[in-house]
């Protein structure tokens, strides 16, 4: 009798990926760890000068000349390849939808030189998009130079996206899921493998050169009593509307700047650099992205009219910065507005005597990740990517409470996902889209409640340029026939060619995406 023997068969298909992912975050953190360490050394250079200019008024002139010359720089980058402008989260998401296509090495050295000099010269952007986008550059580098194409170059761009972000703000945990929740839009394993892998490996190099406290260190209290929780639902309210109040004003910056007829679009910069040396001169800590202010947002030694003033400039200055198209990020500047807030509301309950003034902390904390949340409309990485910057687990609940009630908000009033709304503007505006003919795939969730949900494969008018390749359930892939029953959780797989890859996303997302009718 002939024995049986059972083979076993090792699979390296993700664990390859795995590997990439570790080495591109080494690469990816080194590269961004850089561009930030170049800006907080420009930051340092920025508001000595502003003291010595408060000593020796007639330096001004000088600075002047240096902010036009910046301007002037940055014009030239923008106008060789606009793609660098902004924060070019929604080039990444473009890019991974398949929508846009970018030269990777322009992309990642002007991209570099306009971040810094945008960011360290005192604006308020913030080096998250950028540093984003620094690490797609270099993904999609990887993936050029191991001629990886379609899919899993898509993965590569995604990995490097999420090492970014995590030496950006040595956030690895949040990193991964921005890039699954807020740019991919699809908790694929093999991205999110890659990503995490990268994430960790760049956030590893990030330590090295930055240590390992926690970005925004603070102290809130160990437990948020019970009997303040009807406060987190107003405060989750209040950041809620001044976030659409936020999404409107950031969307429309650039329509201002439209109507300067006489100043070339790629130098509309130097308004806002010659706009910040009054800042410099007289509100020195709130220059740059906000992390300064953000730490010292509950000791400030100001009162809530104070308070309100510095919202407002913010605000503002931040959408002006933002409308010129400089390279630079408004996560960050985000953040900022969001502590601040916290800390208005707070102050203003404990002068109204409901509220103690230990938690004041608290609310500037909760306020952070719900401001983001409804602007970005990404609970889950605003929740994580707040406790991995403040160094702390004991705020999960309440900080849950806020970022859900400022998200209900924005999503009951209509508004969008804010760079999701970006890239729709900038594809109407920029794009040129490049063709190719190769074979792609694409990867579609099913979620509960859609329309083809316990539908077999038969019942469902698919796209003719496009074929059903596998249905992925859980960890394992199904080759679907007619009879197949697709349920939710599922994720389609579906083969088409580059070209199409947009239109046939597009048809079967808006089949998935329709809802059973009760």
């Amino acid at each position: 009798m002939k024995r049986i023997t059972k083979r076993y068969f090792l699979n390296f298909a993700r664990f390859s990926f795995i590997i990439k992912g570790l080495v591109l975050g080494v690469i990816v953190g080194v590269v961004v760890s850089l561009f930030r360490l170049t800006i907080e050394k420009m930051m340092d250079f920025v508001k000595w000068s502003y003291h010595i200019m408060g000593q020796k008024p007639q330096y001004i002139v000088l600075w002047v000349g240096l902010m036009i010359v910046i301007s002037f720089i940055t014009g030239k980058l923008i106008k060789a390849d606009p793609n660098i402008k902004g924060s070019g989260i929604p080039q990444v998401e473009g890019q991974l939808a398949g929508e846009l296509e970018m030269n990777w090495w322009s992309v990642l050295w002007r991209k570099w030189i306009g971040g810094v000099l945008g960011i360290g010269s005192g604006l308020f952007l913030g080096r998250e998009g950028p540093s984003i986008q620094l690490g797609a550059a270099l993904g999609h580098g990887f993936a050029d130079l191991t001629k990886k194409r379609g899919s899993a170059k898509r993965v590569l761009i995604a990995g490097g996206s999420a090492a970014g972000l995590s030496a950006a703000f040595n956030a690895p945990i949040a990193g991964t899921l921005f890039v699954l929740e807020e740019v991919y839009h699809n908790f694929s394993p093999l991205i999110w493998t890659t990503a995490l892998a990268s994430a960790v490996s760049s956030n590893y190099i990030s330590m090295n050169f930055f240590g390992l406290e926690p970005v925004l260190k603070m102290a809130p209290s160990r437990v948020f009593p019970l009997k303040y929780y009807w406060h987190l639902l107003l405060v989750g309210i209040f950041l809620g509307l001044l976030g659409l109040l936020y999404q409107y004003m950031t969307l429309n910056s650039s329509k201002i700047y439209d109507k300067i007829k006489f100043l070339p679009e790629q130098y509309r910069s130097i308004i806002p650099l010659l706009l910040i040396i009054p800042i410099g001169l007289f509100l020195p800590l709130s220059l740059g992205g906000g992390n300064g202010l953000i730490i010292n947002a509950v000791d400030l030694p100001v009162g809530l009219m104070t308070l309100l003033g510095i919202f407002v400039l913010r605000i503002v200055f931040s959408t002006v910065c933002y409308g010129t198209g400089l390279p630079g990020g408004i996560f960050l500047p985000i953040l900022t507005l969001g502590a601040i807030l916290g800390a208005i509301y707070g102050r203003f309950m404990v002068d109204m005597g409901l509220l103690p003034q230990y938690l004041v902390v608290d609310f500037v904390i909760y306020s952070m990740s719900g401001y983001f949340a409804g602007i970005g409309k990404a609970p889950f990485t605003a929740i994580l990517l707040i406790t991995e910057m403040v160094g702390s687990l004991h705020h999960l609940m309440p900080l849950a409470v806020v970022t859900l009630t400022a998200y209900a908000v924005v999503d009951l009033l209509g508004g969008a996902p804010i760079y999701e709304a970006m890239l729709s503007r900038l594809l109407k505006k920029d794009h040129k889209e490049v063709q190719g003919d190769y074979s792609d795939r694409l990867e579609i969730p099913v979620f509960a409640g859609s329309y083809i949900q316990g539908k077999q494969v038969r019942d469902i008018k698919w796209p003719d340029t496009c074929l059903l390749i596998s249905i992925r359930r859980g960890e394992k892939d199904t080759i679907p026939h007619g009879d197949t029953l697709i349920h939710s959780g599922d994720t389609l797989v579906v083969l088409t060619t580059h070209a199409n890859r947009c239109h046939v996303r597009e048809k079967i997302s808006t089949i998935t995406n329709k809802m059973v009718e009760n």
